[in-house]
């Protein structure tokens, strides 16, 4: 997963997924204009394995949370080497906190750029996130709940029927760029209902890695910063501890 090379930026002329827009409005007699991307909705799923009390979450290298750390340490001014060596440091641990849930080896990333060096560029972890298994509303002959069991059985491997997702609730998501809705889902498993390894739909390049939280683990999982992980993760296991956290009579360590 986390080797990465040849990277490469560029203009993005065309998309399937994203379409850059400027909306000219008046607000309260003033003139306003505001760019954004009109893109698709999306679906997501907080998997619990009654089996084990553990959540099934997916990890995946995103190419616009690595550009954003390029962008970031790029920006840095340069530290004495004993800074350096400080923040290396930190850097390790904070690593190897993340690691501790799904341990993995990262590697430098590459340049294909004449001239330029692997050091330029953060290593390949730091574009890896943990998120809920989730997908985009892209067929409309679906509804949200078949989208969500398309999307469980894909990245994760359990099969479960349309009709056992429990919907929690919608948001929007992006509201300054997208402004797109994300509807979140729950379902139960059980070690029964797993079909396969998951991991994606290799025909649309996905590589993902299949992660289990324990439920003893999850609030410390949910607000350590070293661990990098998307809002979702954080609002559906504060939504389990205070709705479901009693019928399981176990502690999520909040």
């Amino acid at each position: 997963m986390e080797e990465i090379t040849s990277v490469d930026v560029g203009p993005c002329p065309e998309s399937e997924y994203l379409k850059p827009l400027r909306v000219s409005y008046n607000q309260n007699g003033t003139k306003k204009t505001w760019d954004f991307m009109q893109t698709h909705d999306s679906v997501s799923v907080l998997i619990f394995n009654t089996t084990s009390h553990c959540f099934v979450l997916v990890k995946q290298f995103r190419p616009a949370v690595y550009m954003c750390e390029w962008e970031r340490i790029k920006k840095q001014p340069p530290q004495p080497a004993d800074k350096a060596e400080e923040g290396a440091a930190e850097e390790a641990a904070a690593e190897g906190a993340a690691e501790a849930a799904a341990p993995e080896s990262p590697q430098e990333v590459q340049s294909a750029s004449e001239g330029e060096s692997s050091s330029q560029f953060p290593p390949a972890s730091a574009g890896v996130t943990y998120e809920l298994c989730a997908g985009l509303v892209d067929k409309p002959d679906l509804s949200l709940e078949e989208i969500a069991r398309q999307e469980v059985l894909e990245e994760c491997g359990y099969d479960v029927p349309a009709a056992k997702l429990k919907r929690i609730t919608s948001y929007r998501s992006g509201v300054g760029v997208t402004g797109a809705k994300q509807t979140l889902f729950y379902a139960e498993v059980s070690d029964d209902n797993c079909v396969g390894a998951g991991g994606g739909e290799p025909s649309e390049g996905e590589l993902i890695e299949v992660v289990k939280v324990p439920l003893h683990e999850a609030m410390t999982f949910a607000y350590d910063e070293r661990i990098p992980k998307t809002m979702g993760v954080i609002f559906s296991f504060i939504w389990f501890h205070n709705n479901m956290s009693p019928k399981y009579k176990i502690s999520t360590n909040v």
